[in-house]
């Protein structure tokens, strides 16, 4: 059971609450109750003392020298989050909706943003309910926070607009009638805390170091098989060598890739000392990935378990305090370098098929990697549209890896006059990903069909063990030998689920 308190939570605790690996709860002890009432007692006393309060008795953004009437603060929370309930474009899925619902709560329970207990109760209840708002990715530049989808997050609390439920699009106020589930009525400042931070890119960002995690060790794997399949040299992985070049990550990644291929036996291929780059400068490529997952986890922890709204509400010592932690940037930084890698990761298992199927490179593999039988060979084309399809993924990843960060736009009568853009840098990451795991996905397949190939043909040197055997007989377990030709795409949709199910284990 993961408990809600104002305790520090892990990238892992959102991922699992996103994909109902373990149940949550709130904590109820007296401690933290008091802790998050006090600052919402602490506006209500300078309520009654008609104290100027940003976003409270004054209106939003550009409009905070607006005077709000006192007969009217009780209904400026539902103006906030009506008027920006104009969110575009696709919608996030049911787990990127819990993992917003997760990271949202994490900063509410940290007992600075001047909301109540009850709030927290309720966005608990959705999550335990399983009544997840429904919300457009598009309309956020990352600073004032994530305003425009976080508001769908707010109108659901209040009964209004759509949820996922029990595998259904459903109207709030249906499902909360039938689970007879009253709508909460936001207190003045719980509008603009509910909205006023950073909870969807940072709950993008937990999502994608998952996948990438996963995708670092299913890049080494198929790099294996790869090398299996083109005679690759495994002494380009040696220890000693890499040992004078000592990133950890960068060495982590040689040291998978030795214990797959038995790195000291003799070359494979003695008459070329050197593979090509894409298969000697794996390391090298997946490393920066693996090297660059603690600073990741640096930042994105940190901004989980941060304060992100604004103003910042002292409730113990009576403080109002305005600043600007709704701004994304170290999220944005974190997504803009993740998508880098992630995409260099798809252009070198691109690369590496491009040899795999081209017999000028692949050293005695048929063309396209065909399995068919020499009379029927002039009509089977093996995996050449596959390669043909991951030339275009690969391309479109690429195309997707200029920082959304550096194009801040001037917003809101320029008072949002720098923003982080972080939500749409999480956002490219995200589709960088699933086009690099789609590459993935066909790469494995093809390098299997690779080792195969070298099987058929009698080369005992290449009977595998270890890891590898264990990869090639569960991919066979679900997917053919591909001897004669046929539509191949229900096959790569099946293996790109399991790719992102994390279906098979693969290095410790």
């Amino acid at each position: 059971m993961l408990v809600f308190d104002d305790s520090a939570l892990v990238i892992e605790d959102v991922v699992d609450v996103a994909y109902q690996r373990k149940e949550s709860c709130l904590s109820g002890a007296p401690d933290f109750v008091k802790k998050i009432n006090k600052g919402a007692e602490f506006l209500d006393d300078l309520l009654k003392e008609e104290g100027v309060i940003y976003g409270v008795t004054t209106g939003y953004g550009d409009s905070c020298t607006t005077h709000i009437p006192m007969d009217l603060v009780s209904e400026l929370p539902k103006h906030l989050y009506t008027f920006h309930g104009c969110g575009l474009g696709a919608e996030f899925s049911a787990p990127i909706g819990r993992a917003v619902l997760a990271v949202r709560l994490v900063s509410l329970a940290k007992g600075f943003s001047g909301v109540s207990y009850g709030l927290l109760e309720q966005l608990m209840l959705l999550l335990r309910q399983d009544i997840i708002p429904i919300i457009p990715e598009e309309g956020s530049v990352g600073a004032s926070g994530d305003l425009t989808p976080l508001s769908y997050v707010a109108a659901v609390l209040c009964g209004e607009r759509e949820v996922y439920y029990q595998g259904q699009r459903r109207e709030t106020k249906g499902v909360f009638r039938e689970l007879k589930i009253e709508p909460v009525h936001l207190r003045p400042k719980e509008g603009l805390a509910l909205m006023n931070g950073t909870a969807v890119m940072t709950a993008l960002a937990c999502v994608a170091y998952e996948r990438t995690s996963y995708l670092a060790q299913l890049a080494t794997r198929i790099t294996s098989l790869m090398t299996v399949a083109i005679h690759g040299n495994a002494h380009h992985f040696d220890e000693l060598l890499f040992s004078v070049k000592p990133h950890p990550g960068q060495q982590k990644i040689a040291a998978w890739l030795r214990e797959d291929l038995h790195a000291g036996e003799p070359t494979r291929n003695p008459d070329r000392l050197q593979d090509r780059y894409s298969l000697r400068c794996a390391p090298h490529v997946i490393g920066v990935v693996a090297d660059s997952f603690p600073w990741w986890r640096q930042f994105i922890e940190n901004e989980l378990n941060s304060a992100n709204d604004n103003p910042i509400i002292d409730g113990e010592g009576g403080h109002v305090l305005h600043g600007g932690h709704f701004y994304g940037g170290h999220i944005a930084y974190v997504m803009d370098s993740m998508k880098n890698t992630v995409a260099n990761v798809a252009d070198l298992l691109d690369r590496q098929m491009a040899q795999l199927v081209d017999p000028k490179f692949n050293n005695g593999l048929p063309a396209n990697l065909s399995g068919a039988p020499k009379d029927r060979a002039a009509i089977n084309h093996g995996f050449k549209a596959v390669q043909i399809g991951m030339s275009a993924w690969t391309a479109e990843a690429l195309k997707l890896t200029m920082p959304a960060s550096v194009f801040s736009r001037s917003t809101e009568c320029h008072n949002q006059d720098k923003v982080s853009m972080g939500t749409i840098a999480a956002r490219d990451c995200l589709r960088i990903l699933q086009l690099t795991e789609q590459v993935a996905a066909a790469a494995l397949l093809a390098a299997c069909q690779g080792v195969e190939l070298r099987a058929q043909a009698g080369d005992g040197e290449y009977a595998l063990t270890g890891g590898m055997q264990e990869t090639l007989s569960q991919v066979r377990e679900e997917f053919a030998f591909l001897k004669e030709d046929r539509a191949l795409e229900k096959e790569l949709r099946k293996m790109i689920d399991q790719i992102q199910s994390q279906h098979w284990q693969l290095f410790e």
